[in-house]
């Protein structure tokens, strides 16, 4: 199963659904955060012999806790830290960004995901679902996808070029690194469609005509850009 993102290029590339371990450590890291937030607001005063009264311990201290989830989220565009941290985020199932209905959704229902059970009703869903989601995703129509795909050395290391390489596209300039690394992604996923969405993309912004075939007029941009950026 794999999940369809919109780029801001508005080229589709498709990602794979974040596993239950990396969901599990990205809460584990949120858990650190949670610790590290009730030392400095209880434990520092109680080590300084400070009483705090129930207004300061509920709003200071365990509000934030309590919102963390549906603030991040909705913040940082479908990531907590520990999200961030393990390269993941919450988008909606056809790859478009979820609204704050989405987000509270998940939120509320997170209580039976994660709190009743220990996380125990999360594990089972994601792992029963086949689309990375747990119950609060269902509900909402969202999951959560790597934006990292692990990738060999060869994926992202420049092949060296002829120092008598000949541009083909000059127009290359047009593009940014991050154009590139779209580019990059969509001939390491090997899916013809992307390929000829990524090509068509590319066209119209840099205004290149070519006859050649989506995967090598990509291949040609990539070392085209490389010669230009390096020489």
């Amino acid at each position: 199963m794999s999940v369809t993102i919109q780029t801001s290029q508005n080229v589709q590339l498709e990602y794979e659904p974040a596993s239950v371990g990396d969901r599990i450590l990205a809460t584990l890291l949120d858990y650190l955060i949670f610790l590290g937030w009730i030392v400095l607001t209880l434990g520092v005063p109680a080590a300084l012999d400070i009483r705090p009264g129930n207004f300061y311990v509920g709003l200071i201290a365990i509000l934030p806790i309590f919102l963390y989830d549906l603030v991040c989220e909705w913040l940082l565009n479908g990531r907590s830290v520990g999200k961030i941290a393990m390269g993941i985020r919450v988008v909606m199932l056809d790859g478009s960004q979820p609204g704050l209905g989405a987000y509270l959704l998940r939120w509320l229902l997170r209580i039976v995901d994660t709190r009743l059970f220990g996380g125990l009703v999360a594990v089972i869903a994601i792992a029963a679902n086949g689309k990375g989601q747990r119950v609060g995703d269902i509900a909402a129509g969202t999951t959560v996808v790597k934006l990292k795909p692990a990738v060999s050395l060869n994926d992202v290391v420049y092949q060296p070029l002829r120092t008598d390489y000949y541009v083909q596209f000059p127009d290359v300039r047009l593009l940014s690194d991050r154009d590139i690394a779209i580019v990059r992604e969509a001939l390491r996923r090997g899916d013809a469609t992307v390929q000829d969405r990524t090509a068509e993309k590319i066209k119209e912004v840099t205004g290149i005509r070519s006859d050649l075939h989506s995967r090598a007029f990509l291949e040609t941009i990539v070392s085209d850009y490389q010669f230009l950026t390096t020489q």
